[in-house]
């Protein structure tokens, strides 16, 4: 019993260990989001892309092509990650019907367990992953597509698509996309799992702290508390 612990131990207590730290943050990061959206670019985004939508169909004939090209770019951009992530799940799914030759030749350079359980279990995790981010990119491209159809509608009193509504469509295209992101960064570390748990559990905490600093801007934090409408508090 002490032999087989001592081959999986530091796959036990890091990999999930690494894993925690990431879903802390950004449950941290989602708290944040609720409570002080302007110290996130996030937030800061998000605000300023509810003012770009009503902005641009106030003029769309003069602007049409400016915002089917913005829109575009972001499809491109999540056609992109959508593509990267399903060609990795593709190898990884190659990966885990073949016969696990691959990992002989590094059971000496290796921490942790080598059976083939494990070695399963880690392309497993890392596919479902990846699987996901696809997935949220696909849905995102979905969002973002209606909303370059619907942007350039005619507008009248009695029309149900109006600027309220291709702001929450660009939202939820944009969300899914920032989801499907995260998804895939989240996955890069555990692709160091096929060396050991070691670099899975330093790669996570690296990434937190570039993450963070990509994330936050205190420097730039208002402070007069906005709403996402554009309205103070005290308007509200």
């Amino acid at each position: 019993m002490s032999m087989e612990w001592r081959k999986y131990y530091l796959d036990v207590m890091l990999v999930p260990l690494g894993i925690i730290i990431n879903l802390v943050y950004h449950f941290w990061l989602w708290h944040k989001l609720r409570t002080d959206p302007f110290t996130t670019v996030i937030g800061i985004n998000s605000h300023g892309r509810r003012l770009w939508v009503p902005t641009m169909m106030k003029d769309i004939e003069k602007k049409n092509i400016l915002v089917v090209q913005s829109l575009r770019n972001l499809i491109m951009g999540s056609t992109l990650m959508a593509t990267t992530s399903v060609f990795l799940s593709a190898g990884l799914a190659a990966v885990i019907s073949s016969t696990y030759s691959v990992k002989k030749p590094l059971n000496d350079a290796v921490y942790g367990a080598h059976s083939e359980l494990m070695v399963s279990l880690k392309f497993v995790t890392i596919l479902t992953i990846f699987l996901f981010s696809f997935l949220c990119h696909t849905l995102s491209i979905r969002f973002l597509n209606q909303v370059c159809i619907l942007v350039c509608t005619p507008q009248d009193m009695k029309s149900m698509v109006n600027p309220q509504y291709l702001t929450e469509l660009s939202e939820k295209g944009i969300i899914l996309n920032t989801v499907g992101n995260r998804l895939f960064y989240s996955a890069l570390p555990l692709l160091l799992w096929i060396v050991g748990p070691v670099p899975v559990f330093l790669c996570s905490v690296a990434m937190v702290i570039v993450l963070y600093n990509f994330d936050f801007l205190y420097g730039n934090s208002t402070t007069a508390k906005l709403d996402f409408n554009g309205r103070k508090d005290d308007d509200v």
